[in-house]
């Protein structure tokens, strides 16, 4: 696929300020999953592997075990999955998944961050089917034919596995990421897993360049994330700075 998985991910939590957002929107997940899939991640995967992602993104405990607490009392919110895209600064694609318990609020602020930024929002499948819902496992290593051979032997539909500047790359379908972490922990434990997750990654890529663009994609993507209900904001934007 071309670059390293990395560079597609835009950096969060450089501040105190960020990091309590990035808290708070796990908190949020966390709480979400476990009231509706049940509160042991053993028996719940989906809990566990967000709970995994979190402690890779240096959220505390206590905000993991109180998100978990929370939902296992009666009552509490009722959090529901919702999903906009659309064409963002420079023509670049969009998705942005949220967690909402007021779908009016929530369609009114990703609004306004379009609205704000010269971009167009769009409807359902707008530009979901430019990009591929995948399972990504990303880690140091300078050999993935031995990667895709360990895969394969375990009967994993792998869809690519791509070696740059030190990095190794698996993805493959979203219904094989639970079979992909066993198969690591089983066959490949030297391996230390830096990504791991279900993400949307885009077919082809639009360059975004020149001053105005690229300023109003910087400013979208930071409105985006400034949104209480906004989890993941995924792209095909080639920043040229």
């Amino acid at each position: 696929m071309g670059r390293a998985f990395q560079n597609r991910k835009e950096s969060m939590a450089k501040t105190a300020g960020q990091k309590t957002k990035v808290y708070s929107k796990y908190g949020k997940a966390i709480y979400a999953i476990a009231k509706s899939g049940g509160t042991d991640p053993d028996g719940n995967l989906a809990l566990r592997s967000l709970i995994d992602k979190a402690k890779k993104d240096q959220v505390p405990t206590h905000v993991i075990d109180k998100a978990i607490d929370k939902a296992s009392g009666a009552g509490g919110e009722d959090y529901a999955e919702a999903r906009y895209e659309g064409f963002g600064p420079g023509n670049c694609m969009v998705i942005i998944d949220c967690l909402t318990d007021n779908g009016n609020r929530t369609i009114k602020d990703v609004r306004q961050c379009f609205t704000k930024t010269n971009s167009k929002i769009g409807s359902t499948g707008t530009v979901s089917h430019m990009f591929d819902h995948q399972a990504v496992f990303a880690f140091k290593g300078d050999d993935d034919e031995v990667v895709l051979e360990n895969l394969m032997m375990a009967d994993i539909d792998v869809t690519d596995v791509e070696l740059e500047d030190g990095i190794v790359t698996v993805y493959a379908p979203h219904t094989e990421f639970f079979k992909i972490k066993t198969a690591f922990a089983d066959t490949m434990p030297e391996y230390d897993l830096e990504v791991e997750e279900i993400t949307w990654v885009p077919q082809t890529y639009t360059e975004v360049a020149g001053e105005e663009d690229v300023a109003n994609f910087d400013k979208f993507i930071a409105m985006l994330e400034d949104c209480d209900d906004v989890q993941n904001i995924y792209h095909n934007a080639d920043v040229v700075r």
